[in-house]
């Protein structure tokens, strides 16, 4: 006997809205991008993402005042190389967020998708918190204009 968990049918908030200056956030894309199923659910992704967005953004606080001081009225207009129609800023920013909310769904909903076997390929498949929390890091640091690791001599 198997068990059936329905994963279709979801519908991600769209979009995630985000305080104006940073960009909203497709909560389908994101979906896609983490690649989750309809077993989380979207108020369990929404409030991931929203966790994400609170942390992420007061980590760029200080270096949001900075551009708004410079005259850049959002992400968008910070100068930075366009990839995909996009500056690498907004890339990097969606990385944070879309980590840090996949750092949060594969620490608390590990389970949610198999068992056995197949919590095995999936545990080889999928990125761990502590992957998804570097990624979401190094993102950060590299907004920042920061090297990704800081060594200290003991």
């Amino acid at each position: 006997m198997s068990a059936f968990i329905a994963t279709g049918g979801s519908t991600a908030p769209y979009p995630i809205t985000n305080d104006g200056w940073f960009p909203d956030l497709d909560g389908q894309h994101m979906r896609e991008a983490l690649r989750l199923d309809g077993s989380v659910t979207d108020a369990r992704l929404e409030t991931a993402v929203v966790n994400a967005v609170i942390e992420v953004n007061r980590e760029l606080k200080t270096w949001k005042a900075q551009q708004l001081a410079t005259g850049h009225a959002s992400l968008a207009d910070v100068p930075a190389d366009q990839i995909q129609g996009e500056t690498e800023l907004q890339h990097l920013y969606r990385r944070a967020i879309y980590s840090s909310a996949g750092a949060e769904l594969a620490e608390r909903y590990r389970d949610y998708s198999a068992t056995g076997d197949g919590a095995e390929r999936a545990d080889a498949q999928l990125p761990t918190p502590d992957e998804y929390r570097r990624d979401a890091r190094w993102a950060i640091r590299s907004i920042l204009g920061r090297v990704h690791t800081t060594v200290e001599l003991i």
